[in-house]
């Protein structure tokens, strides 16, 4: 059964943006190194250190299906027709956005909710991962489906932005963790999120 994992890029103050969107300062370890990484964009490969590339390639190879908000969506223009990792992309929102669906795009809008979403993402994962984003992360959070946080920490302070969890409304949730890969200019942490214990 495919398990639900968020996972981001986040400063040491909480953010996974700055207040402009902007996530340069938190994206410098994707080419930091001497191994390189390809995606499934042919413009795209990151250049990272030796234990961040062995945490990437992990990620890459298990990822069955992502889920995002509608934001993000209109932030990086669609990806322009395909994500980099080369999954089925379920998109919440309230409205499908004008010109989508498209045939020749991996791209599904849901509008009744992130539970729909991720039972739909469940059905084309297989045994492979869900990736959430942090605007879903915390919705899944609340609805009790999200099962593991894997934080791709960064040493810096963006002193305000976009928040990695915000709106809990499940809040304490208790996490066993954390499993630690030492990078170059970052630290990966993977935290498993207690069941039964955060609704």
């Amino acid at each position: 059964m495919a398990k639900v994992i968020a996972n981001m890029s986040m400063s040491l103050d909480g953010f996974v943006a700055d207040p402009s969107d902007g996530v340069e300062h938190l994206f410098g370890w994707y080419e930091n190194g001497d191994v390189a990484i390809p995606t499934a964009a042919p413009e795209l490969t990151f250049q990272v250190s030796e234990a961040s590339a062995a945490h990437l390639r992990g990620a890459m190879e298990n990822v069955g299906a992502l889920i995002v908000g509608r934001r993000l969506f209109d932030i990086t223009g669609g990806w322009g027709g395909r994500h980099p990792l080369d999954v089925p992309v379920f998109v919440v929102t309230h409205s499908v956005p004008d010109g989508w669906p498209r045939e020749d795009a991996p791209f599904t809008f849901v509008t009744d909710g992130v539970e729909s979403a991720v039972a739909q993402a469940k059905e084309v994962a297989g045994d492979g991962w869900i990736g959430v984003g942090s605007k879903i992360a915390s919705q899944c959070l609340n609805a009790g489906l999200l099962e593991e946080i894997r934080v791709d920490l960064v040493p810096v302070l963006l002193g305000g932005g976009i928040p990695f969890f915000e709106g809990l409304t499940c809040a304490p949730v208790e996490l066993e963790g954390p499993r630690v890969i030492e990078g170059t200019g970052v630290t990966h942490l993977y935290y498993t999120v207690k069941s039964g214990e955060n609704k």
